[in-house]
């Protein structure tokens, strides 16, 4: 990589940081480019380089996050502890992350449906990843010994939408993400656990 390639990249995540930030501070809907730069201490020629909106840096910053996000549970989940245990630790690190940067979570429910077109790509991306992680986590030798197969696609965005859904609306309400960890940890346990044939 290039000096040119790490200013770049430096002063793009400088203004993801400046945007999260004004996030943080006054929400999406009131922070505007101005706001941006000047929390990432450069210009407005410099936010143009990079995004052609102030929308474009959001669904950037998103995108951002959300690898992050599957990055962090992926990295919590101990493939050698017992089934149940592992869907704890990916439920436990999720809602963490939520809590984290509960603007940001904020802005996922209130922002993103009114961003049009690009939203549903972010979406759609962010699911995709997911999914992803939610099969590898579910294909090793422990959870197949314990009578457990990676969740289909269906059944991945049933248990995925579902957990999104349920944090969303009791932070819309007005309570924390981690309320919801025992019933989030119970339904997944539920979703993915061995199929149990009856006669």
């Amino acid at each position: 990589m290039t000096a040119v390639d790490v200013d770049t990249r430096r002063h793009r995540q400088r203004l993801l940081d400046g945007l999260a930030e004004s996030i943080t501070e006054t929400g999406f809907r009131d922070t505007t480019v101005a706001d941006v730069v000047r929390r990432a201490r450069t210009s407005r020629r410099t936010f143009y380089e990079h995004f052609s909106s102030r929308e474009e840096c959001l669904i950037a910053l998103l995108a951002d996050a959300n690898r992050a996000m599957i990055q962090q549970i992926s990295d919590a989940v101990d493939p050698g502890a017992p089934w149940d245990v592992q869907v704890r630790q990916a439920i436990e690190s999720w809602i963490a992350c939520a809590e984290s940067e509960p603007a940001i979570t904020l802005s996922w429910i209130r922002d993103v449906p009114a961003l049009g077109a690009a939203a549903r790509d972010l979406q759609r991306d962010a699911m995709e990843g997911f999914i992803a992680m939610t099969q590898r986590l579910t294909d090793t030798p422990s959870l197949r010994a314990a009578g457990i197969s990676p969740p289909s696609r269906q059944m991945a965005i049933i248990l995925l939408g579902g957990l999104r859904e349920l944090i969303a609306t009791t932070v819309e309400d007005g309570g924390r993400a981690g309320d919801v960890t025992e019933v989030a940890v119970r339904a997944s346990i539920a979703l993915l656990g061995p199929v149990v044939d009856t006669p």
